[in-house]
Formats: C-alpha cells, structure tokens, sequence
C-alpha cells in the first residue's frame, strides 16, 4: 500500500474534513494510519487547497502546440510570436527554458512551467548541500561573495550546480526568508558591519558654540563685511552706494534682544 493520496481520496478527506469528521474516523473510512493523514492534513495547513488557475499573461498549451508546430514547419521566433500576438522575447525564452528550438516539446514544456511557477522557491543554497558547504568555508575564510562568485565560476565552468551570484549569497546572509546558510555565518556577516569595536562608549567630543554675530567686535564685523568677496562684486553690495550702506549697518552698535530699535531708512546714513 502506497502512502500517496489518490485525488478521489483527496476529495474524500477534504469533504469528510469540512463535514466536521474526526480524522480517526476518515483513516479508518479510507483504510489508512492516522498519523499519514494527519500528517497530510498539517501539509495543506488544514484546509483544501485553492486550485490552481492559470493566468492570461502566461502562455497556454495550446500556445505552446503553436510554437511547436511553428519550429516544426521552419518558421522563426518572430513570425511565430506575430502570429500568436505575443512579444518576441516571451516566445525567446520559452523555447531556450525548454530544450531549443531542436528539443522543444508544448507538452514538456507546459508541465515544466506548471511545477516552476509555485512561489515562494527554495534558495539554490538550501537546494545543492555541496554548493553550500563550499559557500560556508569561503565565508569562514573572510571571502566576500564576489570573489566567491567569481571563484565558483572559474573552478567550475561547465557545472552551473556549483555557480551561485554574489546576489543570492548576500540574500541568504542578510534576508531571513531566504537564510540557507548557518546561523552563526549570518550573525557574523551581520555584526561585523554594524558593530564597532568591544570597549566602553567613547564620551563624545565637547562641540564649540559658534559667537554669535551680534557678540562679535566691530572690527571682525568690519572685515567680514568688507572681505575679498564683497570688493570683488560676488556679493549683493559689493561695490558702490549699496557696499558703504552694508558696512555702515554692521558698524553700528546691535539692539539687545529685550530693546526694539526705530526703524531706519537709507537717507538716514547720508
């Protein structure tokens, strides 16, 4: 006796289980353990599982029978994609995801895109043990993940089981859904970046309050007035009536923050 469900039998649970029967009963309905069922029932969270409905935007079987039959008769990719109303490049990948143009099969094809399309997808990292017990020593190492990329790649060309992007190694160190590799790796990477050194806190460095324009002398407001930049013309006054009506304001003695000055106009200083 096999432990898979049969799709009758899977219909069987499901209805039995929405009927309120206890699983002891639906085992012994379908001559089955208790804890394979149970077992099932924890899989699928408890509940039926929402069937799967295939998307417009994805191509279908009978779109894939066209492109078959297309190659078949010597047709290129982009009349094929002209006739089915598709872009050229969709109908590019599907056929280099599925053998090429020489090996290319819609029913192969269809059934491959069926079991890829589930999300989310395991990390290469968890998938291939080898592949990740060789990312781990590098990182114990000090590798970055470029220089492991790149090692991987050169050590082994013709393998792509033993080629991973430095993207996937950073995802795995840093993102948790994606962590494939050791948790104490992750740890590591990630305090080496954020901490400082052990030690105590430094005390931090006293600031120095800047004087204040009006706490200034005269003569430091005479200078910073009548600097290079204002004899040059760079400023707003920098010559003429508009320059001696600026220095002679910063000359004059400020208000205190408690006293209001009279306004003054500019035939007052003539």
């Amino acid at each position: 006796m096999t432990n898979r469900f049969s799709e009758e039998d899977k219909e069987t649970i499901w209805d039995m289980r929405e009927a309120g029967v206890p699983v002891k009963r639906i085992a012994k309905h379908l001559d089955r353990q208790n804890s394979s069922l149970r077992r099932f029932i924890a899989d699928h969270g408890g509940r039926r599982p929402t069937p799967r409905e295939r998307s417009e935007l994805r191509l279908s079987l009978e779109e894939r029978e066209e492109i078959s039959r297309g190659l078949a008769g010597g047709l290129s990719l982009r009349a094929i994609a002209a006739g089915l109303e598709r872009s050229p490049s969709t109908i590019c990948r599907e056929v280099n995801a599925n053998g090429g143009p020489k090996w290319y099969r819609a029913l192969q094809a269809d059934r491959a895109a069926l079991k890829r399309a589930p999300r989310p997808k395991r990390a290469k990292l968890a998938q291939c043990r080898r592949l990740r017990s060789t990312v781990e020593r590098k990182l114990e190492a000090w590798w970055s993940p470029q220089q492991i990329s790149s090692w991987l790649a050169e050590t082994y060309p013709d393998n792509p089981e033993m080629q991973v992007s430095h993207e996937t190694i950073y995802q795995s160190l840093f993102v948790q859904s994606r962590g494939a590799l050791r948790k104490e790796l992750r740890c590591e990477k990630n305090c080496s970046r954020a901490c400082g050194p052990a030690g105590p806190c430094p005390e931090p460095r006293p600031t120095r309050r800047a004087a204040l324009v009006g706490a200034r002398s005269p003569t430091r407001s005479d200078d910073l007035v009548d600097g290079p930049l204002y004899r040059r013309g760079r400023l707003p006054g920098g010559c003429g009536k508009d320059a001696e009506y600026a220095r002679r304001a910063t000359t004059e003695a400020r208000p205190s923050r408690g006293q209001r000055s009279a306004p003054t106009t500019r035939s007052d200083h003539r």
